[in-house]
């Protein structure tokens, strides 16, 4: 199936690891420019590499890793800016900023308020107020956010990601409502358990706080998908970069979960 999104800009945040970095093979793999960042030039410079191995053929789109800090406002515009200095647009945004750490909520401190705030929503608006006039001038636009299935069902000892997150989907789909005009599509994916470093942040995290095992905090998180397994990143990157592509051109304010059946909820 052709997505159409050959030489599409595509611009994904925190893509060095995780999620970000398959979101960012699937959209170079699809012929689209790449742009991915970071705060580690080391870790970019690893991921280019990874990501390289999946060139399209007859393509000659472009990987180009930048350093930038989503806590930085002056970084984040001088991301944007130079993503548009290469390339002149900015097609798709993919905005990623890793998890909140997990904590019990009496746990919690101001500055882990505060910094989560800044991290994984001020940081949303700050790339949207900057990318959503070039993608207004172009007619074209696709912003997808990477939140947690946390903003349909609360996890446990995440209560940072928990709060927060549901302020992401709140702007995600405030911006889905007023730039639909303009052909720019907002959309929020909400990854399940995945195998990632910030899982098993999250399992360390648990195996403190119950005095359980891992194998036993394990088995509490898989006996709680219907699939039976945690999921695997480019599993969520398929459905990024379909939400980026032609195909998806009619969808819009979504709220999608790909966690294997774990959310629990009729809606």
């Amino acid at each position: 199936m052709d997505l159409g999104l050959k030489d599409k800009v595509a611009l994904i945040l925190a893509s060095s690891k995780g999620l970000g970095l398959a979101c960012a093979k699937m959209f170079y793999s699809e012929g689209a420019n790449v742009i991915i960042s970071s705060r580690s030039m080391e870790n970019l410079e690893r991921a280019k590499e990874e990501i390289g191995k999946h060139k399209p053929k007859n393509s000659n789109n472009k990987i180009i890793s930048l350093v930038s800090d989503l806590n930085e406002e002056a970084q984040i515009k001088s991301l944007v800016d130079e993503t548009v200095k290469r390339f002149g647009r900015i097609d798709i945004l993919v905005h990623n900023a890793g998890g909140p750490p997990s904590a019990p909520i009496n746990k919690i401190s101001n500055d882990d308020w505060q910094n989560s705030i800044n991290l994984n929503l001020l940081s949303l608006v700050r790339v949207s107020e900057l990318v959503v006039p070039i993608m207004q001038q172009q007619k074209f636009g696709r912003i997808i956010a990477i939140t947690s299935v946390s903003v349909k069902q609360p996890l446990d000892n995440l209560v940072l990601s928990n709060t927060i997150r549901l302020g992401v989907v709140g702007f995600a789909k405030t911006m889905a409502n007023k730039y639909a005009k303009y052909n720019i599509l907002v959309n929020v994916v909400c990854p399940g358990p995945n195998l990632t470093t910030r899982m098993e942040d999250i399992i360390k995290s648990q195996m403190r706080e119950s005095g359980k095992s891992e194998q036993e905090v394990m088995k509490t998180w898989v006996d709680s998908i219907p699939l039976g397994r945690l999921g695997k990143p480019e599993e969520l990157a398929n459905l990024v970069v379909f939400l980026a592509s032609e195909k998806a051109s009619y969808i819009t304010g979504t709220v999608v979960q790909v966690d294997g059946g774990f959310v629990k909820s009729s809606l």
